[in-house]
């Protein structure tokens, strides 16, 4: 990766872990997806209108396939990560979602490719695989039903993750849809697949408004800056990169679950999480 890759990579993953905070603290469900999203498109309105005059590019109904199928990714990774926050720490549930996607990619690779990968990446996916046991504390905490459903929703959601990087990597590189303008159109699919339900639950999204209405401007600032980051990064950069690489916000998240929330377990977490991280950077490598 170049000096500038890693930089947008970096900041996209501070950012990242900022917005995640934000977002555990609302702990809110379908009704802050949507309005944090409805922001975001009010929000960057006038930037997205302003790049139209920069960025020439003519719309396809391929480019509209690419930005409904991200919604839908994005869709269901933001509202089982908000079901996984209601009910579990952000230091168990964030590393769990963000760490779980290399792996998965490895194992499918492995069985369905028939690729076979170097010994550095095995120890690299063990490794991962042995931080995600420890971030869980084994089956002793395992024993109550919301840390096994914590569980599920963290480890659900990096599937999620694993795809949307996968497919969006493809439309703004492969496909050439420029980042800014891929990212506003599925944001806007995004809020019209929601808002048939945001309006049977505008009563709850009045709550979220009046009650979280710093997190859901926070969430709406910051998820789309980290995430354009990224997308401008993967137009330059392999997939098999900038995805381990983002996962220093795993590293981030913990400490700001242990020491800004003041969650449990971090003297466990904590080293968990950087052991994620380094095997996370092993797959990469390897």
């Amino acid at each position: 990766m170049t000096g500038i890759a890693i930089g947008l990579v970096l900041a996209s993953a501070f950012l990242h872990a900022s917005w995640n905070l934000l977002a555990k603290r609302a702990g809110g469900g379908a009704p802050l997806v949507w309005l944090f999203d409805a922001l975001t498109l009010v929000i960057f309105a006038p930037v997205i209108l302003v790049s139209l005059f920069f960025v020439s590019y003519e719309f396809s109904l391929g480019a509209l396939g690419f930005m409904v199928v991200s919604a839908g990714l994005h869709l269901a990774y933001f509202i089982l990560l908000q079901r996984g926050y209601r009910i579990g720490d952000l230091s168990l549930v964030y590393p769990l979602a963000r760490g779980t996607g290399p792996v998965l990619s490895t194992i499918v690779a492995i069985i369905i490719l028939g690729e076979r990968p170097s010994l550095l990446a095995i120890v690299g996916a063990f490794l991962v695989a042995a931080s995600v046991f420890a971030l869980t504390g084994g089956p002793g905490k395992l024993a109550g039903k919301g840390a096994r459903w914590a569980v599920g929703y963290g480890l659900l959601t990096g599937v999620f993750i694993a795809g949307y990087t996968l497919w969006d990597k493809q439309a703004v590189s492969a496909y050439g849809i420029p980042p800014l303008l891929f990212y506003y159109g599925s944001v806007m699919v995004r809020v019209l697949i929601l808002c048939p339900y945001a309006w049977h639950m505008r009563d709850k999204v009045r709550f979220e408004w009046d009650h979280h209405r710093f997190e859901a401007v926070g969430v709406a600032l910051l998820s789309t800056i980290s995430y354009f980051l990224i997308l401008s990064v993967l137009v330059f950069t392999p997939v098999s990169y900038v995805a381990p690489a983002r996962e220093i916000s795993i590293l981030i998240g913990t400490i700001m679950g242990t020491r800004l929330l003041a969650e449990a377990d971090g003297r466990r977490r904590l080293p968990a999480a950087l052991g994620m991280v380094i095997g996370v950077v092993a797959l990469a490598l390897g």
